[in-house]
């Protein structure tokens, strides 16, 4: 086999890294022709296109992907060397790129990538945003799994794949009640006990809308929001009650600074990791999802 032309391979890095060609030319005082012509000459080497067009600017393949992950390794690594021969040793690490849904629970988060926390040879990147968002980047190489309360859509187009993690119970939590007070009563105690809860376009808001609604019981809603972050703050500022997974809450309840004061058994929160096919899958991801065995209904698994 023959050995990889490294100045090659730093050609590709400074055109990955620059996301433009021409931009990438004038950093290393090259003709974007003659740049494209060394590129080309790596990618017939390693058998696999590494940029794919989007308008003016070149996105990394799958293969571009695993091809930048290494070329940083390796352009660290000579840094590494600088640095452990003046006497500052570096330790090079493995890299985890992870979306998370800006509605999901922190805990969850911290649960899933409990494992690598802490570990000195892993990077964890972590980027929050809405769904369409995070997709767009997992479709782009960009992220290696997406957390989400919700499962990515399935259709012809869509590459993606959904692990179910866990499903968690959804209950009313709030303040402690004052002694002697009688227990909540669901749903009647909603005709008049104030709420906050999760935005319309949860998947357990809906399905608590539902529940209200054939009952005929219009809540008195306090807040309505989509961050889980924020509603755990607010439940334990405000008085009522408020539509949470217990995990979100789960240190309040531990403490003592919220109970939970009844559990909805026809809600359930289900927690999903959304990948998409690839041929040279992150060894980090397939050691977290390992942990979880449950199979997804959802799945776009073979």
């Amino acid at each position: 086999m023959k050995a990889l032309n490294f100045n090659h391979l730093r050609y590709f890095w400074a055109v990955a890294h620059a996301g433009n060609l021409t931009r990438a030319a004038e950093t290393l005082n090259l003709s974007p022709s003659a740049l494209s012509v060394q590129i080309q000459k790596l990618e017939h080497q390693m058998g696999h296109p590494l940029f794919e067009r989007a308008g003016k600017r070149l996105m990394l393949t799958e293969a571009g992907r695993i091809a930048l992950d290494y070329a940083d390794s390796v352009f660290e690594a000579g840094d590494e060397l600088m640095s452990t021969l003046a006497g500052r040793p570096q330790a090079s690490r493995q890299v985890l790129r992870v979306g998370a849904l800006t509605t999901l629970s922190r805990n969850f988060q911290l649960e899933f990538l409990r494992p690598l926390v802490g570990r000195g040879d892993v990077e964890l990147i972590v980027r929050s945003g809405t769904m369409r968002e995070l997709l767009a980047q997992l479709e782009a190489h960009a992220l290696d799994v997406v957390l989400s309360n919700s499962a990515a859509p399935r259709d012809a187009r869509a590459p993606f794949r959904n692990h179910l993690l866990d499903a968690q119970p959804v209950s009313l939590v709030g303040r402690p009640r004052v002694a002697g007070h009688p227990p909540f009563r669901f749903p009647d105690d909603l005709r008049h006990e104030p709420i906050l809860l999760p935005s319309l376009d949860s998947d357990i808001r809906i399905g608590f809308d539902q529940l209200l609604e054939l009952a005929g019981i219009r809540p008195v809603i306090l807040a309505e929001v989509d961050d889980m972050a924020m509603l755990r703050l607010l439940a334990r500022e405000r008085e009522g009650v408020t539509l949470v997974p217990p995990i979100v809450v789960r240190d309040e309840l531990a403490s003592g600074v919220l109970v939970e004061h009844c559990r909805i058994p026809q809600l359930t929160e289900r927690f999903h990791a959304i990948v998409q096919n690839r041929r040279f899958p992150n060894q980090l991801l397939g050691d977290l999802l390992a942990r979880y065995e449950r199979p997804d209904p959802a799945s776009l698994e073979d």
